[in-house]
């Protein structure tokens, strides 16, 4: 069997993967449960895996503050959202017998640990996974933010983005049936575009980095899994240096 291609991957997940269907808020039990069963086949694979969750299906920080919340205050009620997510994953890995380690941005101690990016490391090192939550623990700043800055503090080869749509395209596929979707794309052309793939300050991060980005529909059965080993799956988004 052949070796997968990347061997330390941070997996960026939005809080509606965890919705349940056909909801527009909360957090499905058989959702976390598909995630957690996806991370497993890679975890045999011996890749470490490193999670950041978003809160979007529990609160939206940019929703309240157009109906004249406090920014900050809302951005707080964001990054706490996420930590609830990091729970419900911490649930469907701990019940599939896969070790793990939840750290937060945001001081919780009874609830999950500082984030350290040594202690994760070291954690990381003996075959945890991670789960981070809190975003960066700063108002101002989105998921997207947060999982780029921990790829970079804690040394991922690559950020995957799992979401409920096969890549990147040019336009809403939802809206648009002639929507393109790329195989590749260079950080500048998702930036020169406009695309929506993560925000502009996560772009340039990884660019700066050149961690690249793979973006691709977590709930099509072993997809993850096909990420890992490099296949080509949804849309690969990277620097200067071959992929």
């Amino acid at each position: 069997m052949s070796k997968p291609k990347y061997k330390h991957i941070l997996l960026k997940l939005s809080g509606e993967t965890l919705l349940p269907e056909g909801a527009k808020y909360g957090i499905g039990v058989n959702a976390a449960d598909w995630i957690a069963n996806e991370i497993k086949t890679v975890c045999d694979l011996g890749v470490s895996v490193a999670i950041v969750i978003g809160g979007g299906n529990i609160f939206r920080g940019g929703v309240a503050e157009a109906e004249g919340m406090n920014r900050v205050r809302a951005d707080t009620m964001g990054m706490l959202a996420t930590v609830i997510n990091g729970l419900a994953l911490q649930e469907s890995l701990e019940r599939r017998g896969i070790k793990e380690r939840h750290l937060t941005a945001i001081e919780i101690a009874t609830v999950a640990e500082l984030f350290v990016p040594q202690v994760a490391l070291n954690y990381w090192k003996e075959g945890n996974v991670l789960i981070l939550t809190g975003g960066t623990g700063h108002p101002y700043f989105s998921t997207d933010t947060g999982a780029s800055l921990r790829a970079v503090e804690i040394g991922a080869d690559v950020i995957f983005k799992g979401t409920k749509v096969d890549g990147v395209y040019d336009s809403d596929p939802k809206k648009n049936p002639g929507a393109k979707r790329f195989d590749k794309l260079t950080f500048d052309e998702v930036l020169n575009r406009q695309l929506k793939v993560m925000d502009s300050t996560s772009i340039s991060m990884c660019r700066d980095n050149n961690i690249p980005i793979v973006v691709f529909n977590i709930f099509e059965k072993g997809n993850l899994k096909r990420a890992a080993m490099g296949e080509e799956i949804g849309t690969v988004v990277y620097g200067h240096k071959s992929i």
